[in-house]
């Protein structure tokens, strides 16, 4: 767990309003627009100079679709994505070229994300090619081999090939890759899932050890709950599309008010068969509704047992609940929630207290 980094400064990146549909049609030769897929539904948040934001929820709730669109992988149907000021989302040719030599990604699968047809020393000099600037051509081996050094392959790997490696080693190279161009920012889309829970670990420690060595800010996309409050500064809990509640670690994980972010906690796994017995585990009904069909108001209304009639009316605002208003307390942080309450001591081994 890192400590706040934010302080005065300015955020180095800024999502205003992000909005990506992707459309339904239907047809052969006159296609038509029957609908949309809303996978991120106006999407805020700031990230600082060398801090960790972490974006968590469950499987289908839009957060590999924001990682792609805050790279300009996908184009956003509307919103903003403001890189220093810059609105990169605007961005094409050269211009888009430079900003991502800035932001670069580590992608969630190590055995497709690297080529198996490159070595190693190919795969991790490749944005050298790309960026010219920033390694001369008779310098880049030598470039390559200290990537190798600094994520804690031997160098002399250079001329392996992605099959010959482990899980954890091949998640090392693509780190490497991401480092070459000394970017300021790195899109993490759940590096670490598709890895052993021992390496988790270590890629986690070595991901802390870099930010502190390089000033990297991440953006940590993560379903694991456990990993996310290791590493992370503030963390943002998305629900169909959309953030439900944000704030510090200390205040999401000790101090949650919505009761998806409490819900999510309740199922957090416990080592210790001892505290099993004890824990109060929040068990939700129902399926997480299509994104091509959002229920009206309160998106998690339909698995929620606060629901009322208000919640399928308005949709509530992320913002700091009133109760809780200049109140001091580690509640006083964003929450969409009609009904939002302080659920404290929810984490595991712990007795749950309303």
């Amino acid at each position: 767990m890192t400590t706040d980094r934010r302080g005065a400064r300015e955020p180095i990146l800024q999502v205003k309003g992000l909005v990506k549909h992707f459309p339904l049609t239907r047809g052969v030769l006159f296609r038509k627009q029957v609908g949309a897929v809303r996978a991120v539904d106006g999407v805020d948040f700031d990230l600082y100079p060398g801090e960790t934001l972490g974006v968590v929820g469950e499987s289908g709730c839009g957060k590999s679709t924001v990682a792609r669109v805050l790279m300009n992988l996908e184009p956003p149907t509307s919103g903003r994505v403001l890189y220093k000021g810059e609105d990169i989302t605007r961005l094409s040719g050269p211009a888009l070229k430079a900003v991502r030599r800035n932001i670069q990604m580590v992608f969630q699968d190590p055995y497709t994300s690297l080529n198996p047809r490159m070595t190693v020393g190919d795969i991790v000099g490749e944005p050298f090619d790309i960026h010219p600037e920033v390694a001369p051509r008779g310098d880049r081996r030598r470039r390559v081999r200290e990537l190798l050094d600094v994520v804690g392959l031997n160098p002399e790997y250079v001329n392996r090939y992605p099959h010959q490696f482990s899980g954890g080693q091949r998640q090392r190279i693509g780190i490497a890759r991401g480092l070459a161009l000394n970017p300021e920012i790195i899109i993490c889309d759940e590096p670490v899932s598709a890895l052993d829970v021992s390496v988790q670990a270590q890629v986690v420690n070595l991901m802390e050890r870099l930010q502190r060595e390089f000033g990297l800010a991440y953006v940590f996309i993560a379903h694991d709950l456990s990993i996310v409050r290791h590493i992370c500064d503030r963390v943002a809990v998305m629900y169909l599309g959309r953030i439900v509640e944000t704030g510090g670690d200390a205040q999401i994980y000790e101090h949650p008010t919505h009761p998806y972010t409490q819900a999510l906690l309740s199922a957090v796994p416990v080592p210790d068969p001892d505290a099993r017995g004890g824990r109060d585990r929040i068990l939700l009904t129902g399926d997480v509704p299509s994104p091509a069909a959002v229920p009206s108001g309160c998106r998690f209304r339909t698995r929620c047992w606060k629901a009322e009639p208000r919640c399928e009316e308005r949709m509530p605002e992320l913002a700091v609940p009133r109760a809780f208003r200049d109140s001091g307390t580690p509640a006083e942080h964003p929450s969409a929630c009609h009904f939002a309450q302080e659920r404290v001591r929810v984490l595991p081994g712990e007795e749950p207290v309303n």
